[in-house]
């Protein structure tokens, strides 16, 4: 089988998550004697090797960081260049499949965007393969290659599973995911320790060069 990745993240390869998550993806499918092709959005003087990648295959997998439950703006202009896909036999062949991730650790924060990918395939003429979610991935590349290696090696076999199954099911998806939601043990603990959280995250925001605080609404005075 050969795959087709695109990567919809508006940052660039070098300091992206949905990157490295391709990568480690791209190891666990290539496993078994299968090929692979990545492409990035970021890449905007691309868009046009993209779009063939796209009308010429028939395995395809974006990668997808959810900003919120918002899918990214780059990725939407980009769908906007697309056709629905025309077959002679008028039968949908071509398979597309997710990974949505996200900064969030909770799955529960990604369903919004499942939803969202479960429907789109067939705005294109496109069979739908399943999306793959998980949650807790914005310090893949913070924490240096090292700890951002081991953050992302679980989707080396999920890159396995896809090769043998052409598809994630939904259990193994909800396996992966986990946790669905925290437990009220957990989010008690979370509490306590939240300002050692927001230490670190200051410490870390400083050092990858942030200047103002982390309170600080730059957009405020826009707002009505």
């Amino acid at each position: 089988m050969h795959l087709a990745m695109i990567s919809c993240t508006p940052r660039n390869v070098k300091m992206s998550n949905t990157a490295k998550i391709i990568e480690s993806f791209k190891t666990g499918f290539e496993k078994g004697g299968n090929t692979t092709e990545a492409h990035y959005l970021s890449q905007k003087n691309k868009w046009g090797n993209i779009r063939d990648a796209f009308n010429g295959n028939e395995h395809i997998l974006f990668a997808i960081p959810l900003f919120f439950e918002c899918v990214p703006g780059i990725m939407l202009e980009f769908l906007e260049t697309l056709e629905p896909k025309e077959y002679p036999d008028g039968m949908a062949k071509t398979k597309i499949g997710f990974i949505l991730q996200g900064g969030l650790a909770e799955a529960s924060q990604l369903r919004c965007g499942e939803q969202y990918l479960e429907r789109l395939p067939g705005y294109l003429n496109c069979q739908y393969s399943g999306t793959l979610i998980k949650g807790n991935m914005s310090m893949v590349s913070m924490l240096g290659d090292k700890s951002g290696e081991k953050l992302v090696a679980p989707f080396m076999d999920m890159g396995e599973y896809y090769a043998e199954h052409g598809a994630f099911s939904k259990e193994r998806v909800s396996d992966f995911a986990k946790p669905e939601y925290f437990s009220k043990g957990f989010i008690l603990l979370y509490k306590l320790l939240n300002p050692m959280q927001r230490l670190f995250i200051s410490l870390l925001t400083k050092k990858r060069g942030r200047t103002d605080s982390l309170k600080a609404k730059p957009y405020q005075k826009y707002l009505v």
